[in-house]
């Protein structure tokens, strides 16, 4: 068989959303009735794919090796030609779902070049050489921090938040506002000097600075007053998850972005980023490399982070990534994102059509049924298979898969694959 199910790692990281609450619980309970969810335990990540720290699992009988990234080394034409010679016999991306209850950390991925620099001084932090672009298409409403807020905006926190501006000092303040925008370098130098000023503040001021400003925000917030000169809300929510922690200053900074289901999010290298609330599916390149730098307890590593980002402005409506409706099939938008690793295919199949034909492509390409049930068959499966929220298919280079559907509200997949 070159097509087959896969039952996938689930990751318990502490932000993820509890219980059923979570998209990736619900979808695992779903796919699979024996799992007992657990209300306590956090349901952060589903991963599909051959990492190494939750490669996943075939179920098949009849194929002899136990996990994917075992088959695939066994089996390296199911890559495809192209997809073999480019990643040298690797599955080249990994598909997740993420539940997000609480922020995760203000992090930046390198590109490639850095990538190798970090790994060979710093491994046990950095473990590989690759890039680690992503992409989030929102399941449920979806929020993020991500990449420099337009100038203006951040020179209106600056003049409306004085802790803030304290803890950038007024040099650096002036030199921002000064900015003009006919001199994009001009401007990126200068905010590149305010950002690296916050992230290096002295730990006692800025956790003074951020307790007076957490305190005069609450204050107003008490007595009904509108906040968002501050930025207020954000900056409540964030103080309750990670008090004291540099990261809340960041809400000036960088844009928040707000996804409706369907919409997405390209992270590219260097990019500031932090997911904030909400469920989505992600698919990445294979690399574990993530440089942080607040809204975590885990290795930080500032000079590295305020080094490497772009520091590009550009409104949070700009982040948007937007996927193209295919010319040849109405029922997929394709995401595909400016690297070879990886595209996302979001296939939405009406109620009124009952058998659908998943088409080949030339790479090996990973299914995951969001909503819907159908009977899936394939010359290159064992045998059929059932197919409902939360099942996984592998499916093989250049192999097809016709869908009997038996949902009456149709049905919702996202594939992910690599286009070269």
């Amino acid at each position: 068989p070159a097509v087959f199910p896969l039952s996938c790692a689930v990751q318990s990281y502490a932000w993820g959303k509890l219980g059923l609450q979570s998209e990736v619980a619900k979808l695992v309970a779903s796919s699979d009735p024996l799992v007992q969810i657990q209300p306590e335990q956090p349901y952060a990540e589903l991963w599909m794919g051959t990492h190494p720290r939750g490669d996943s699992v075939i179920l098949d009988n009849r194929i002899p090796q136990k996990t994917l990234g075992q088959w695939i080394t066994a089996n390296p034409a199911c890559l495809g030609e192209k997809v073999l010679d480019a990643f040298q016999g690797h599955l080249p991306f990994l598909f997740k779902v993420l539940s997000v209850n609480t922020a995760l950390s203000i992090q930046a991925h390198p590109n490639k070049e850095l990538a190798a620099k970090l790994h060979a001084q710093f491994p046990e932090h950095y473990p590989d050489v690759n890039h680690k672009p992503e992409m989030a298409i929102a399941l449920t409403p979806f929020e993020g921090l991500c990449g420099f807020r337009p100038v203006e905006e951040i020179v209106s926190f600056l003049q409306a938040v004085p802790e803030l501006r304290a803890l950038i000092g007024e040099v650096a303040a002036e030199q921002l506002e000064r900015s003009g925008s006919d001199d994009p370098r001009g401007v990126s130098a200068a905010l590149r000097v305010c950002f690296t000023r916050l992230m290096k503040s002295e730990k006692k001021f800025f956790v003074d600075q951020l307790n007076t400003l957490v305190k005069r925000v609450s204050q107003e917030a008490a007595e009904g007053k509108d906040t968002s000169a501050s930025n207020g809300d954000l900056l409540l929510r964030l103080h309750s998850q990670f008090p004291g922690d540099i990261g809340c200053f960041t809400i000036y900074f960088l844009n928040l972005v707000r996804l409706e289901p369907g919409e997405a999010m390209y992270l590219g290298a260097n990019e500031p980023h932090a997911y904030l609330h909400g469920d989505c599916v992600e698919c990445m390149a294979c690399s574990d490399n993530t440089v942080r730098a607040g809204l975590t307890p885990k290795f930080i590593d500032v000079l590295t982070l305020c080094e490497m980002l772009n520091y590009t402005p550009a409104p949070s409506s700009s982040k948007i990534f937007p996927a193209t409706q295919s010319q040849l099939d109405p029922s997929v938008y394709l995401y595909d994102p400016p690297v070879p690793d990886f595209a996302v295919m979001k296939i939405e199949i009406p109620a009124s059509i009952k058998l659908y034909l998943v088409s080949a492509v030339d790479s090996a390409s990973i299914l995951l049924v969001i909503q819907g049930t159908a009977v899936g068959t394939s010359t290159a499966a064992a045998s059929e298979m059932p197919l409902r929220r939360g099942s996984v298919l592998f499916i093989s280079a250049n192999e097809s898969i016709s869908l009997h559907l038996s949902s009456p509200d149709g049905m919702l997949l996202f594939r992910a694959c690599c286009l070269l």
